[in-house]
């Protein structure tokens, strides 16, 4: 296996009013991202990690039952089936984000990893659930009324080409499970995400960048572009990058464009940072009880 891997990203706009039915933004969606996939396995990108429910609006945006009509089974949903015949076709991993329904209606914001053989790997379900307002128009981060938090921790999972671990959107804010994906011993994490500006830019570039530096992994963040029919909350202000375990920035997409970046990891890269910064065989969690107590 090489030590350098081409890692594929992908933001886009979502071009379908969100009065539409739900059947109608699937359709559009997923054949627009279809061929972004192949534009990225052209471009040579071994491993691709689309944004956040990729085949949709950010329908989070208002709180409406329509929605729930999104979500698929995974991995026995159509879309996960659709994309395994891509990524083997292709010879390529994917890490995909979608909205997960299990049982009869328990839902989940989950990205499913897809090997390059096609093979279904497992999933990831987002731990972290916002309820924040955006604005005065009513709108926001309305996860809550949509996702139940995660149940199925920070796995790793052993791709063709890397060793690859999932955080969606919120999580990116949490300092723990950063740090529990490098225990489990991902060389590169990917944060597909949905944030716009005003809100959360100021931010973007500052702590992802540090969860790579403090965990000594690649990490892949990805934001969408444009603004969304009918809610228009804000400039999905995009700038997908890939950074380093030394934070410096691999490749960095434009902010307002439909874009696929490759950017190029090398383990061997990851090795030697780790083996200069010892941060591994220094930090002390004997000493960090407290952070699982509950507040009294």
């Amino acid at each position: 296996m090489s030590d350098k891997v081409q890692i594929g990203l992908i933001q886009a706009s979502h071009d379908v009013d969100g009065n539409e039915p739900v059947e109608v933004h699937k359709h559009e969606s997923i054949k627009k991202h279809i061929g972004l996939v192949r534009e990225a396995a052209e471009k040579g990108a071994q491993i691709i990690c689309l944004q956040e429910i990729f085949y949709g609006p950010y329908f989070c945006s208002e709180q409406n039952p329509k929605w729930y009509d999104a979500a698929e089974e995974i991995p026995n949903g159509p879309t996960t089936k659709q994309f395994q015949d891509l990524a083997k076709e292709l010879g390529v991993v994917i890490v995909l984000p979608i909205y997960e329904k299990e049982g009869i209606a328990t839902y989940y914001n989950t990205a499913a990893v897809i090997d390059a053989d096609g093979s279904y790997l497992g999933k990831y379900r987002k731990h972290h659930i916002p309820q924040v307002g955006v604005g005065d128009k009513g709108y926001g981060f309305w996860e809550k009324f949509y996702f139940k938090p995660g149940n199925l921790g920070f796995p790793v999972f052993d791709t063709a080409f890397a060793k690859v671990g999932v955080y969606i959107c919120y999580d990116r804010h949490f300092p723990e499970g950063a740090r529990l994906l490098g225990l489990n011993g991902a060389e590169v994490v990917f944060n597909p995400s949905a944030t716009v500006a005003g809100l959360s830019e100021y931010l973007w570039k500052l702590e992802q960048p540090a969860h790579a530096v403090a965990n000594g992994y690649y990490l892949g963040a990805i934001n969408r572009v444009g603004y969304e029919k009918p809610w228009e909350m804000g400039e999905f202000y995009g700038q997908s990058y890939l950074v380093d375990p030394r934070g410096e920035f691999v490749a960095v997409a434009s902010r307002d464009q439909d874009e696929v970046i490759i950017g190029e990891m090398n383990k061997k890269f990851i090795r030697e940072v780790r083996d200069t910064w010892q941060f591994y065989r220094d930090r002390r969690p004997e000493a960090y009880e407290d952070m699982v107590e509950l507040l009294k």
